[in-house]
């Protein structure tokens, strides 16, 4: 007998080891078509599952893309637009479409967030322009934003629009948002970040609105811009006020201390 069967104390580890069945496996990735107002359809693909929720297409992104196609000629032409949280990344595409200058698309640096990002970029290349400039990258909110302003031309100043679309509801990290927002967005007076958002939990409302709180405090102005009661809701199993659960809010952020 070996040495370890002479030894009362072994244990064989392989009785810890799964079988290769014992874990479901990934979900496979979906994917949504989106025809554009201006007649271009972009297939988005989403991550099959992300405990960060970059595995749907929400509320929020559909409608600031069509508040950014209403409001193209201040918010998109020439403009340099950075989108916090992703995703999937349908505003960004419909801003490189519709006349950005520069476009960053960020989400958080997990490795199926980034590369599903570019997997989107890669795929909307035919309805881009040309060598359009679109810059993936993961990136933690609160974090240095040297390295998503790097990506401007020296003298840029920052991003002339952000995007931000259902990202409220991470409310322990609406701190960490609005300083990317004050680090990000360029101080001019045409400058905007849009935050538009639905309340997926209505109990919490409260504390998705104390974010425009915070945002007043660092020295933004803000400004309700859109309501919109969706026709469905996006998780209908869910509880509270069913029409909360159907509305997006979009609001805009401008410097409200250019003067100081």
């Amino acid at each position: 007998m070996s040495s370890q069967e002479d030894n009362e104390d072994f244990i064989d580890c392989a009785i810890f080891v799964e079988p290769s069945d014992y874990y479901p496996p990934p979900k496979p990735a979906t994917f949504e078509s989106r025809k554009l107002p201006t007649g271009e359809t972009l297939q988005l693909r989403l991550v099959g599952h992300n405990p960060l929720w970059g595995h749907h297409l929400w509320n929020g992104a559909q409608v600031v893309t069509d508040y950014l196609h209403d409001h193209a000629r201040d918010l998109v032409m020439g403009r340099n637009v950075l989108e916090l949280g992703a995703g999937a990344g349908l505003p960004s595409l419909a801003a490189a479409i519709w006349g950005a200058e520069h476009v960053v698309l960020t989400d958080y640096p997990d490795e199926d967030l980034v590369d599903n990002m570019r997997i989107n970029v890669n795929a909307a290349k035919d309805v881009l322009p040309h060598r359009f400039p679109i810059v993936v990258q993961g990136y933690v909110w609160g974090a240095s934003a040297e390295p998503l302003l790097s990506d401007l031309g020296p003298g840029s100043g920052g991003f002339d629009t952000l995007i931000l679309a259902d990202l409220l509801f991470n409310h322990s990290q609406h701190a960490a948002l609005t300083l990317t927002i004050r680090a990000t967005l360029k101080r001019s007076e045409s400058a905007r970040a849009l935050v538009f958002f639905t309340p997926y939990t209505p109990w919490k409302y409260d504390k998705d609105m104390a974010f425009f709180d915070l945002a007043r405090d660092a020295g933004f102005r803000v400004t309700r811009v859109v309501k919109r009661v969706m026709d469905k809701l996006m998780f209908k199993d869910d509880r509270g006020d069913e029409l909360l659960r159907r509305t997006v809010f979009g609001y805009e952020l401008t410097w409200a201390d250019l003067d100081r």
